[in-house]
């Protein structure tokens, strides 16, 4: 069985949930993470979530997100949900908001309570997305990703609408070609 790590308004650990059932109506808050991954030329993978998702089916999101297991390192977690979800290695992984929380409602009425560092990563490998997680996926210009957005914010998470201004003053995340 999965599990989850459950978090006190401070961000400590108080407990666990399996995950199949910590996603409902009334979600406890508990800790999970974002990462994007780039190419070598600066594109970032951005996948559009399978319509057998619980929350926010069919959307446009991160390259990938996930929830650590009980005790597990957070860069072993990453690395383990690349692998899993996209079939991806990862290097040069680096924390880029240690801090992000977001609370969203999707329109089922399933809520998302989560602390949430994000990471930036570049990718070591070839996409191979697991169709359980992922229905499309594509590499795009970053500021290209930000007016995509701006103009149809409904096609997108709204972890990923908050995430990326915050990610934008990242040098990462510059177009591609600026300097």
């Amino acid at each position: 069985m999965v599990e989850v790590t459950l978090l006190a308004e401070d961000g400590s650990p108080i407990g666990t949930m399996p995950k199949e059932s910590v996603h409902s109506t009334d979600t406890p808050l508990h800790l999970a993470f974002s990462c994007y991954v780039f190419d070598d030329a600066g594109h970032l993978l951005v996948t559009r979530r399978a319509l057998t998702k619980r929350t926010w089916p069919g959307v446009w999101t991160n390259s990938f997100c996930g929830h650590p297991q009980p005790q597990e390192d957070m860069s072993d977690a990453v690395h383990r949900h690349a692998l899993a979800e996209l079939g991806i290695g990862l290097s040069a992984v680096d924390l880029a908001l240690p801090e992000y929380r977001y609370r969203a409602v999707d329109a089922s009425g399933i809520v998302e309570n989560e602390i949430c560092p994000v990471h930036v990563a570049t990718i070591d490998g070839t996409v191979s997305p697991d169709p359980a997680e992922v229905m499309e996926w594509a590499w795009v210009d970053p500021a290209a990703l930000t007016t995509a957005v701006a103009s149809a914010p409904f096609a997108f998470s709204p972890w990923l609408r908050e995430q990326l201004p915050q990610l934008g003053r990242l040098p990462l995340l510059r177009p591609i070609g600026a300097s």
